[in-house]
């Protein structure tokens, strides 16, 4: 178990801060999407509880298993493990019924629920292994620690998969494409003074840019700036807005356009530290006045039109030389053409 997984438990109990939900890993993401059927063992070997002990070491040896279920007309009445094989050997005992070694108070995991909450029980408790039972608690499958590691190792192998095929198809969009110019446009309503969804477009447009095959430092680079104007748009706009993003070959266009009543002093907006920000907004911790000032570090250029019926933001980031998207052959937008 990773420790992050074990700091996880450590918070259980108590509401999970933002510093929290940035160490959660994909690991820990994982254990809450897969349900606890979709790592179980279905092949299932069970006993009786008239069974001996020799049967036990028989089925253990010859399945290379730890424990077993035992039913009583298909209805799960305990489990044998190789602790309590071992116990009945020393006693010397291997002809005894299983019911007399068997632990008869079970804990078993619903196979719907998630595999944190098998987690959980592991950690809690001293099994070793969990029958999974369904809704009308039939027994459906065993679940071990290392058949989670395993089902999330290859869940996280799959993603690993999917995302490098999305990554692929991504990057080669504008070769599939002919045309003189071939953009990408992304385009996102924001809300006003929805500080809760606030951030979220200008995450999706750097993992957008990053699946385009922009290098990491060009997606942080502009992930900055439409983040900080995505925010502009939540703290000072009246009815939203929208953010609009124009993916060249060559370069990347941003532009943010709201109805506000717009910048009472552009030049003094460019300033380090002047805001116009509301209580409220600054009570959450924006408005420090720093927004425009981090655009104009992150773009190649920037322009304002703002008036009383509203403000137009434009952004443009000019990729380097030994940076592009790919352009359709033979297009005036690809390299070196």
């Amino acid at each position: 178990m990773s420790s992050t997984l074990q700091e996880l438990y450590g918070r259980k109990g108590r509401t999970v801060t933002d510093r929290d939900a940035q160490e959660i890993t994909r690991i820990e993401e994982v254990s809450y999407e897969l349900r606890t059927a979709d790592v179980m063992n279905r092949d299932l070997k069970c006993l009786a509880p008239t069974n001996t002990m020799r049967d036990v070491f028989n089925v253990l040896h010859k399945s290379h298993i730890s424990g077993v279920p035992v039913l009583e007309s298909d209805s799960l009445v305990g489990i044998i493990s190789q602790e309590d094989l071992m116990r009945a050997f020393a006693d010397g005992d291997q002809d005894a019924p299983i019911s007399k070694y068997m632990t008869k108070k079970v804990m078993t995991v619903k196979s719907y629920e998630p595999v944190i909450r098998a987690l959980e029980i592991f950690s809690n408790t001293k099994v070793g292994r969990l029958p999974v039972v369904d809704e009308n608690n039939a027994l459906v499958g065993m679940l071990t620690k290392g058949d989670i590691t395993r089902g999330v190792l290859v869940a996280i192998q799959k993603d690993y998969q999917d995302e490098e095929i999305r990554r692929y198809r991504a990057s080669h969009l504008f070769e599939d494409i002919i045309s003189d110019r071939t953009s990408l446009i992304l385009r996102y309503k924001i809300k006003p003074r929805d500080f809760d969804s606030g951030g979220q477009a200008s995450s999706h447009i750097k993992r957008a840019l990053l699946r385009l095959g922009a290098s990491p430092q060009l997606a942080r680079q502009c992930g900055i700036a439409v983040y900080e104007a995505e925010m502009n748009l939540v703290i000072h706009s009246t009815n939203g807005g929208v953010l609009r993003i124009q993916v060249e070959p060559r370069r990347i266009l941003m532009q943010t356009s709201d109805d506000g009543p717009g910048i009472p002093d552009v030049s003094k907006a460019l300033q380090p530290g002047w805001s116009t920000a509301s209580d409220l907004a600054r009570s959450m911790g924006f408005g420090a006045g720093m927004g425009l000032v981090n655009i104009k570090r992150c773009v190649s250029k920037m322009e304002i039109e703002s008036s009383p019926k509203g403000t137009k933001l434009f952004m443009e980031i000019n990729l380097r030389s030994d940076e592009t998207f790919k352009a359709p052959p033979g297009s005036s937008e690809a390299p070196g053409v």
